[in-house]
């Protein structure tokens, strides 16, 4: 009994599926196996917006926050998540991440956060993206939360992914420079 049949429009980048690869016939969840499909390069670039006010970016500018550096405790924390994404998402893969970059933008009153993430897999390394750009932006909150409680952490999402069957993305409006960051 096929318990999962879709359709998506496809002019919204999504792919039209029989199945879903994550459910089985009874609607169990499981893990995919991916043993079978070819190693190739793979690579995901994602961001995130943490809006302080303008207040704090001066304060992290002027390197006066209460806890220390913000962004190196960000960019530690993001990396290390990115790292450990198969142990907080249950279905993700393990995977052996070449590189993993974080970088800051510091604007008017947000900062935000560009991570990319490189791999070498039979799988996709968008969710190691993802992760690392959200336990970065939770870390600035964390870091900064002594000055204000009012930070919004918020517009988390995957910019580009390159490699594997399923071929390029990448998210309208966004041009990457080579070394992985946003344009």
């Amino acid at each position: 009994m096929d318990l999962i049949n879709i359709k998506v429009n496809q002019t919204d980048n999504l792919v039209f599926m029989n199945e879903l690869s994550h459910i089985d016939r009874k609607g169990q969840l499981r893990m995919v196996d991916v043993g079978d499909k070819p190693i190739t390069a793979r690579r995901a670039v994602a961001e995130g917006i943490v809006i302080t006010g303008s207040d704090i970016i001066e304060t992290i500018r002027s390197d006066q926050t209460p806890k220390g550096n913000v962004l190196e405790a960000a960019r530690l924390a993001g990396i290390n998540g990115a790292k450990h994404t198969w142990e907080l998402i249950p279905l993700c893969h393990q995977l052996p991440l070449d590189h993993v970059q974080i970088d800051f933008e510091l604007e008017e009153d947000r900062i935000r956060i560009i991570t990319s993430a490189s791999t070498r897999a039979s799988t996709g390394v968008e969710m190691e993206a993802l992760t690392g750009t959200t336990i970065a932006a939770l870390t600035i909150y964390d870091m900064l939360k002594a000055v204000s409680h009012s930070i919004t952490i918020e517009s988390i999402r995957l910019l580009s992914k390159s490699g594997g069957k399923s071929g390029d993305y990448h998210a309208a409006n966004i041009i990457e420079k080579d070394e992985g960051t946003r344009a």
